[in-house]
């Protein structure tokens, strides 16, 4: 058996999108950083596939938008566009479902949809443009172990020699299963099992024309009694006809060579051509980690947490995870975070992942139970109607109402309402530890890339805040000033808007009274 050592600020256990976007996020920084891959290709299976509006925004901030973009296997016009229907594809009743449109004016840049596997090409490309960062795909982690000092990781790759990482800080970014995870000693909150799903992957050329009255729609959610409440969902993979489908099934049907093509059917509401490519299963729970932060050693993506992948919020709250540690690691590798920012990462994002599994997932397959029990349109039509309408009305508020935000965050200055949570609201007024909107309703101003290009931002409107910028370079903290007129101050509500690297406001005020406070808050030096 052979070895080799190599040292690095970071080691990331996992190159899969969250841990490439990761790398990205440091690398920028000037960070190096080493990523342990245990594949040496995507793994080529279709999911992660709704990026929305704010994972668009970190692929804009990561120089690898446009790679995306280009990475998309379907057509233009097919684009991210979801429908509920009730008893069969086919049937009578449907609504669009999963409408990011009505949010896009508090974005910087468009949603997206395309399979996992093309999103981390091209951050594998991104990644391999950054002399930071090293990528050793083909190695497995096999022991991760932590000291005073820092953190080591020993990998293995198929021939048996072991590489041996050492590292500052140690980020896992490698699924449910995490090794990084149980080397750091978190434990997880997990639900029991609650039900056992199938995934196909297959091609057919009549399903394509048995959609065509739904143009422009690409996932389709089948809602059926018999179900109570678990989804049957199946969509677009690329413009060569393939599909993928998701249901619920027998434990037993995992053990048993069954045909699943009947169960396709009866969800669509027509037979139709069938060739599979892929069947999986995959059990329906959710799981928690205790903490994200161990001492040296975090989780981020599905190795601080994993959901049953309805409403697409996986791989962009692993994204959103990413952007949130990036920084805060950066910053105090750079000397300017305080002894308080890392530990912030678990403060903001566990709770928000708790409200997303909690306000949105699991509340979404409660409503459902609860509409599929009360409602019958074969026992009362009038009464369906009405409430299928209203399901509608309330899908379009839904998506609205998903704005996670890290109100009373021990690192906002302002603290607000609180505790983080992913349940909240949509607006262009700067409000203290929510997103800010990069392109304010009302005016032709995109200020993104200034907000994206590292360090604070203060956002200015007048003469005033030059107290706040001279606070932050006396405490060595980067921050730069922009200017902007009446149309953007209206827009935010505040003469000044201090903005984080991760694009989300610390504070915004007319005047600030203590900028040295609010500095010291802001970068973790001191605690609200």
């Amino acid at each position: 058996m052979t070895g080799r050592r190599i040292r690095s600020q970071v080691v990331i256990v996992g190159g899969g999108p969250v841990g490439m976007g990761l790398a990205i996020d440091l690398g920028q920084c000037g960070i190096r950083c080493a990523v342990i891959e245990r594949r040496v290709e995507p793994q080529p299976v279709p999911k992660g596939q709704n990026l929305t509006q704010r994972t668009m925004e970190h692929m804009r901030a990561w120089g690898v938008e446009q790679r995306v973009r280009a990475g998309r296997p379907l057509p233009a016009g097919e684009g991210a566009r979801g429908l509920t229907a009730y008893g069969t594809l086919l049937g009578e009743y449907s609504y669009e479902w999963l409408r990011r449109s009505a949010v896009r004016r508090f974005y910087a840049t468009d949603n997206e949809r395309l399979p996992q596997y093309a999103t981390e090409r091209a951050l594998r490309d991104r990644v391999a443009e950054l002399p930071s960062v090293s990528v050793h795909y083909g190695w497995r982690a096999e022991d991760v172990s932590q000291s005073e000092e820092g953190v080591r990781v020993q990998a293995r790759d198929a021939s048996g020699e072991v590489l041996e990482v050492e590292a500052e800080h140690g980020v896992g970014c490698d699924g449910s299963r995490s090794r990084l995870r149980e080397g750091a000693g978190i434990g997880q909150d997990r639900t029991d099992h609650e039900q056992m799903m199938v995934l196909l992957v297959f091609r057919s050329t009549r399903l394509d024309e048995l959609v065509g009255r739904h143009p422009g729609t690409s996932f389709f959610n089948v809602l059926h009694p018999a179900l109570e409440g678990y989804w049957q969902f199946l969509g677009r993979v690329d413009a060569e006809k393939t599909w993928f489908f998701h249901a619920p099934v027998d434990v037993e049907a995992a053990d048993a060579s069954i045909d699943f093509r009947p169960l396709l059917w009866r969800a669509v509401g027509a037979e139709f051509d069938v060739e599979l490519q892929h069947v999986g299963f995959w059990d329906m729970r959710f799981a928690l980690a205790e903490r994200y932060r161990n001492g040296r050693l975090f989780v981020a993506g599905d190795a601080a947490h994993s959901h049953p992948p309805y409403g697409g919020y996986g791989i962009n709250t692993g994204f959103e995870d990413a952007a949130n540690l990036g920084w805060k690691l950066a910053a105090t590798l750079q000397g300017w975070g305080g002894p308080h920012l890392l530990d912030s990462y678990d403060a903001e994002r566990r709770p928000v992942f708790a409200s997303t599994r909690d306000d949105f997932i699991a509340r979404s397959i409660q409503v459902d139970r609860d509409f599929l029990a009360s409602h019958d349109p074969d026992i009362d039509r009038e009464a369906f109607e009405a409430a299928w309408a209203a399901r509608a009305e309330a899908a379009a508020v839904e998506v609205g109402a998903y704005e996670p935000h890290y109100e009373g965050s021990p690192v906002i200055p302002a603290g607000g309402g609180g505790p983080p949570s992913a349940l909240g609201s949509h607006e262009t007024r700067a409000r203290a530890g929510h997103h800010l909107a990069a392109q304010p309703e009302g005016t032709d101003v995109d200020l993104f890339d200034q907000l994206a290009a590292g360090g604070f931002v203060l956002v200015r409107a007048g003469t005033s805040g030059d107290e706040l910028v001279a606070a932050a370079e006396r405490a060595s903290v980067p921050v730069r000033m922009v200017d902007v007129g009446e149309d953007v101050r209206n827009a935010y509500g505040a003469d000044l808007v201090l903005v984080r690297p991760d694009q989300y406001v610390a504070w915004a005020g007319d005047a600030c009274e203590d900028a040295e406070a609010l500095v010291a808050t802001a970068v973790g030096r001191t605690v609200r």
